[in-house]
């Protein structure tokens, strides 16, 4: 076969795959995805002693699957645990890790999979935020900021992804932010952070397809500000589009994402439509829209969340 024809027939096969690959997603458009069953699947959430983490481990309860709920609160956690029991859950296991160390998630990974076996669904949730301007931050908080909402993925993706390479079947789900999408006033280490997260997300996404591992699914979670009481006294101009989002609303919305393997979920829907303008908008554009939105003066409020006293 002659080198023009091997390269028309590669053309041929590409433009096949890629038509069938657009036809599928305009269908799952108007049908939603069929819904995995979870029962049974060994789900780890980081960050599970408050917040989303523990909502989302209610939900997992609810669903049958096998829960391990990472937290550097000890008693927080065990209160996560207890509610997971009252929502169902028969196998729950709760410890004590502090994501931001390499070494600690390394030796509590190593307990996991002795004690419980293999992770087949890592959720990666846990995050800090300074909520201070550059300049005013702190050099051991802004590095706090990507020990825990970046590195720790590293860490726990080398922990767990190669069972799932081998068992070819597994979730890795990030849960980053609006602010891992475009740039906020006020969160240059978080954003900074959250842009990492998503990057290395999607690469090992990639990397995952590259090896032929179909068995492996990635979504990566971006939301809005959350009344979680991490952005606690944060602002917004226009609650038509860019909500304040309730916990419970962002948890379904995660859940469900997961359920049908969703890669992308950015939440409110707005968020796409902004994704969209940012990139045929010009530049100065689209500072007057963020103004408009109020999206330069959203962390001016900021009081963040208060410790337990």
């Amino acid at each position: 076969m002659s080198s023009n024809l091997r390269s028309a027939r590669k053309l041929l096969v590409f433009l096949g795959k890629s038509l069938f690959s657009i036809l599928e997603a305009l269908i799952f458009v108007l049908i939603p995805r069929p819904r995995k069953n979870v029962a049974g699947e060994i789900v780890l959430i980081t960050g599970s002693g408050s917040g989303l983490g523990r909502l989302l481990a209610l939900h997992f309860a609810r669903l049958g699957s096998v829960l391990v709920l990472w937290d550097i609160n000890t008693e927080g956690n065990e209160e996560t645990l207890q509610m997971a029991q009252e929502a169902g859950a028969t196998r729950v296991h709760a410890y004590t890790c502090d994501c931001s160390r390499k070494e600690d998630v390394y030796r509590v990974a190593n307990q996991v999979k002795k004690e419980v076996g293999d992770v087949s669904i890592l959720i990666n949730n846990a995050g800090i935020v300074t909520g201070k301007n550059f300049l005013d931050s702190p050099d051991e908080l802004m590095e706090k900021s990507f020990d825990v909402n970046f590195k720790a993925h590293l860490w726990t993706y080398k922990a767990f992804l190669p069972a799932m390479i081998a068992n070819d079947h597994g979730h890795l789900v990030c849960i980053s932010s609006s602010a891992g999408l475009v740039g906020v006033n006020g969160l240059a280490d978080y954003c900074a952070s959250k842009y990492a997260a998503i990057g290395f997300a999607e690469s090992m996404f990639v990397e995952t397809f590259a090896l032929k591992q179909k068995g492996i699914k990635t979504t990566i979670v971006c939301p809005f500000f959350i009344k979680t009481g991490m952005f606690e006294g944060c602002t917004t101009k226009c609650p038509m589009l860019l909500p304040i989002l309730e916990p419970d609303y962002v948890v379904r919305k995660i859940v469900d994402a997961i359920l049908q393997e969703k890669m992308y979920l950015y939440i409110p829907k707005f968020l796409y439509f902004l994704m969209f303008l940012r990139s045929v908008l010009p530049i100065k554009t689209g500072l007057l829209l963020g103004d408009y939105l109020g999206v330069l003066e959203a962390m001016e409020g900021f009081t963040g969340q208060k410790k337990k006293v």
